[in-house]
């Protein structure tokens, strides 16, 4: 059975994996606003690793990495190591924390397959798009479809203002162990991350709310589609170019966290 420190270590690990993709994202996005490459989304990030040297090899390591950090936030919600409040915001946060571990599941079964060459390999590609719409058709099916749809649309939304909150108040920093303060410059760059993200989610938000109005599932979509909306706005190519970097900027902030962020795991079991 893993123990704490282990799911610690891969907890971390997956820090590092997701600064990783998040890094990918960025690239992608300025460089199709810049020079005109194709937009991916966090599955196509991890699937352009596949083709590069030692490609398997840095996959599984970033599918261990990945299903590391899923445990983590799944435990944060079941077992509440980090003793979350019982009010309705720390419900709120708990419930990020199991979207937050299945979305890491996903990547990390992604990451996987690509690993074991039983996946696509396409570079570049937006796989994370055509979920969104077939989750969304299949909730359209169901009695109340609409309904459903606008939920997803509603707890997105709730995503977003948590991320935009995290870049106006900047208190994550305080999650980074260490006796001195952290530099204001690591500060910076997290806020610039969570801020990019936030928009991200608002535009994903919005695209699910117009397919619940429309009831046409073609009309949701996720990252790659966020990113392509805002290609598409007058100005576009520089609000690509900036979204990215300040994926980008997360993606290195998660990197900050993969080494100093304090984590406890608390698997149900070990004690």
């Amino acid at each position: 059975m893993i123990s704490d420190a282990n799911a610690t270590l891969l907890a971390k690990l997956g820090f590092a994996a997701r600064g990783v993709v998040y890094l990918l994202v960025g690239w992608f996005a300025v460089d199709a606003a810049l020079r005109g490459g194709r937009i991916a989304d966090n599955q196509g990030a991890i699937g352009s690793i596949a083709d590069e040297a030692f490609g398997p090899v840095l996959l599984a390591i970033v599918a261990a990495g990945l299903l590391g950090y899923a445990v983590w936030r799944l435990t944060e919600a079941a077992a509440n190591p980090e003793q979350i409040g019982s009010d309705v915001k720390g419900s709120l946060k708990r419930i990020g924390h199991v979207v937050s571990g299945i979305a890491h599941l996903i990547l990390a079964w992604t990451a996987a397959k690509l690993a074991m060459k039983t996946g696509s390999r396409d570079a570049a590609v937006s796989p994370g798009d055509e979920s969104a719409r077939d989750w969304t058709a299949l909730l359209l099916d169901q009695p109340a479809g609409r309904v459903l749809v606008g939920a997803v649309a509603v707890g997105i939304l709730v995503a977003a203002f948590q991320q935009a909150q995290k870049a106006w108040r900047g208190d994550f920093i305080h999650d980074l162990r260490g006796d001195a303060p952290a530099p204001g410059y690591v500060c910076t760059m997290g806020r610039i991350g969570y801020g990019a993200r936030a928009l991200v989610f608002l535009i994903v938000s919005g695209l699910f709310a117009l397919a619940a109005w429309t009831a046409h599932a073609s009309d949701a979509g996720g990252v790659a589609e966020a990113l392509e909306r805002l290609q598409s706005q007058p100005g576009g190519k520089w609000l690509l170019a900036m979204t990215g970097i300040g994926l980008a900027l997360f993606g290195a902030y998660s990197l900050v966290e993969a080494r100093f962020r304090r984590i406890h795991v608390d698997l149900p079991g070990t004690n």
